[in-house]
């Protein structure tokens, strides 16, 4: 399968020939995806070289001089080291522009810690204004990709290597309702779909797929809530465990529940291994979420 990476250098050539407010900023990495895209439009595709900080001013500055930029690197490159420069360049100018990062929480393990991000959404979360897609297949990370583009505001889209054998039919809006039941909900983002749907065969759960993690759809949260039987809720997010527990907590604020937030853990796994590797050591794989989701709702392992 064409991974995630590979489909946001196609689809961004194309929208390059398709909109001149576009600009690509690139700090090295997938410059090999931009190389027809660079010769067609030398002055809308720009490698700064390695200089994130760089990488994010210079998004800024296009997007006060009235494009739309689209910058890419690795995510602990785009979000985690120069997050100065996104909170100011961006935010305290009060301009818009699309972060698309790679590599998420560990696809690259073999790179170290240096190149992990599990934190990204929640240090984003600290800021005010930030939409943030987490695609889980190739055809959604370019069906948010095009609605990001289209946009005004401060995007985030989170690319993966991990992804789910087929597309759903997302585009930027709320959650989709995969399956019904009535002991709980569990809310799956992005990547960890397939290994959710697994864990969860048989159990009389509520399943949503989640692809736009923010602004977080509290409204559909509640309606699945209100449609069971218990207010507990499962969050499954491929990033830091816990980040959106604070939202399910503001949707549900006037009714009692009990939500448990499973994603990456907070623990460094300095043998960093495989990806794979790293998402059962995490318990994100289907057998180790069956257990905590069967657990935490009570219907069994």
């Amino acid at each position: 399968m064409e991974s995630m990476r590979d489909r946001f250098g196609t689809t961004m050539t194309t929208l390059l020939g398709e909109d001149e407010r576009l600009a690509v900023v690139l700090a090295v990495i997938s410059g090999d995806r931009f190389t027809e895209a660079a010769k067609r439009h030398p002055d809308r595709v720009i490698d700064l070289g390695i200089r994130e900080q760089l990488l994010v001013s210079a998004g800024g500055g296009l997007a006060l001089a009235g494009m739309r930029p689209v910058l890419h690197t690795f995510a602990s490159f785009l979000v985690e080291r120069p997050f100065e420069q996104v909170k100011l360049d961006f935010g305290h100018q009060g301009v818009g522009g699309v972060l698309v990062s790679s590599g998420a929480s560990y696809d690259i393990s073999s790179g170290g810690f240096t190149h992990m991000s599990p934190g990204d959404v929640a240090l984003l979360d600290t800021l005010d204004g930030w939409t943030v897609h987490v695609p889980g297949h190739p055809d959604e990370a370019e069906a948010l990709l095009r609605h990001a583009v289209r946009g005004e505001d401060r995007v985030y889209v989170r690319l993966s290597e991990q992804t789910n054998k087929r597309a759903r039919p997302v585009d930027g809006s709320g959650p989709l309702v995969l399956r019904e039941g009535r002991a709980g909900v569990v809310l799956a983002v992005g990547p960890l779909l397939d290994e959710v749907l697994a864990a969860t065969e048989g159990l009389d759960v509520t399943v949503l797929y989640a692809t736009t993690v923010r602004p977080f759809d509290g409204a559909a949260l509640r309606a699945a809530v209100d449609a069971a039987d218990t207010a507990d809720v499962v969050l499954v997010e491929p990033y830091l465990a816990g980040t959106s527990t604070a939202a399910v907590a503001e949707a549900l604020i006037d009714r009692p529940h009990r939500v448990l937030g499973l994603g990456v853990g907070r623990a460094e796994l300095r043998r960093y291994g495989s990806p794979a590797e790293h998402v059962a050591a995490h318990g994100l794989d289907a057998a180790g979420l069956r257990g905590r989701i069967g657990g935490f709702l009570g219907t069994g392992g």
